[in-house]
């Protein structure tokens, strides 16, 4: 499919929001993958003849959030951002913890969209030390070509230290291997009181670091205290969220959102769930309307 011109500016427009939130264009081109800053520097400038479809969209899908599904502030929502807020602000550390499908990804990459110098960084059972700290160093937009490993974290706290406020995110914190973990550590110590942090899991972390903790493994005792020996628990999703959440995406025949609530029920309120119940009952309607029934 070719990309209209409306569609082009869309995305540039995107482009200069996420943008905003670096300290430079240039820290910013080099935080999207797959397109060099010139590229960047070319889309801003409207100069588009050169730019392909391809690279369009390439860049559209790291910058811009899908339009057709419309958050709701649940509980877990603002509670969730309420604490990034204030470990922004105060440069605080928390460890926040809810089930699966509580919403804990798309807030985070809310709040990263909408605010400076936030950067989210997914983690995953597969991530090395050398992953995590470049992941690291291209989320906040600084070329470690040719660093080691321990130079490239020296190279990412000097950066960090520079900017106003700063956060890190950390999602799914309970995939990260024990090896990596020890690298916050390393982090926290650098940018006690200069960054803040916030990690985000399943319940599981809890158990694990407490179970680290007692059986005396190396760096659990240390990981434990530095987020105050507390996980912070969301609130799970309730029955009056899921119908705000229909409601807000233009749900409202009264038969489809008990079908949605009936489901949602049977998974425990899993928005992930919520979301392909919502779309479907949307599709029953439009299908509906189109054949007369």
């Amino acid at each position: 499919m070719k990309l209209t011109d409306k569609q082009k500016e869309t995305i540039a427009q995107s482009l200069r929001v996420y943008c905003a939130r670096y300290s430079s264009q240039n820290k910013a081109a080099e935080s999207i993958k797959g397109a060099s800053p010139a590229t960047i520097s070319t889309i801003l400038n409207g100069k588009w003849d050169k730019i392909s479809d391809d690279m369009w969209l390439t860049v559209q899908a790291q910058i811009a959030r899908s339009a057709d599904w419309k958050l709701c502030h649940t509980a877990a929502f603002d509670a969730l951002g309420a604490y990034m807020d204030d470990a922004k602000e105060w440069s605080n550390v928390v460890w926040v913890t809810g089930p699966a499908g509580i919403g804990k990804s798309t807030t985070a990459a809310q709040f990263e969209r909408s605010n400076r110098n936030v950067f989210l960084i997914t983690c995953s059972e597969d991530m090395h030390k050398s992953d995590f700290v470049h992941e690291l160093a291209q989320k906040i937009g600084i070329r470690v070509e040719g660093l080691t490993v321990r130079d490239t974290l020296k190279r990412i706290i000097r950066e960090i230290v520079t900017l106003d406020r700063p956060l890190l995110i950390f999602d799914e914190g309970d995939k990260l291997t024990d090896s990596v973990l020890y690298y916050y550590i390393s982090l926290y110590n650098a940018l006690e009181e200069k960054c803040g942090m916030v990690f985000l899991s399943t319940n599981y972390m809890c158990q694990r670091v407490r179970r680290g903790v007692q059986m005396g493994r190396k760096g659990y005792d240390e990981l434990e205290s530095r987020i105050c020996r507390k996980f912070v628990p969301l609130d799970e999703i309730n029955r009056e969220e899921v119908i705000a959440i229909c409601e807000a995406n233009g749900l409202a025949d009264q038969s489809a959102i008990r079908n949605v609530l009936r489901e949602a029920e049977e998974c425990g309120n899993d928005l992930r769930r919520v979301k392909k119940l919502v779309h479907r009952e949307l599709r029953r309607q439009s299908q509906s309307v189109q054949t007369g029934v």
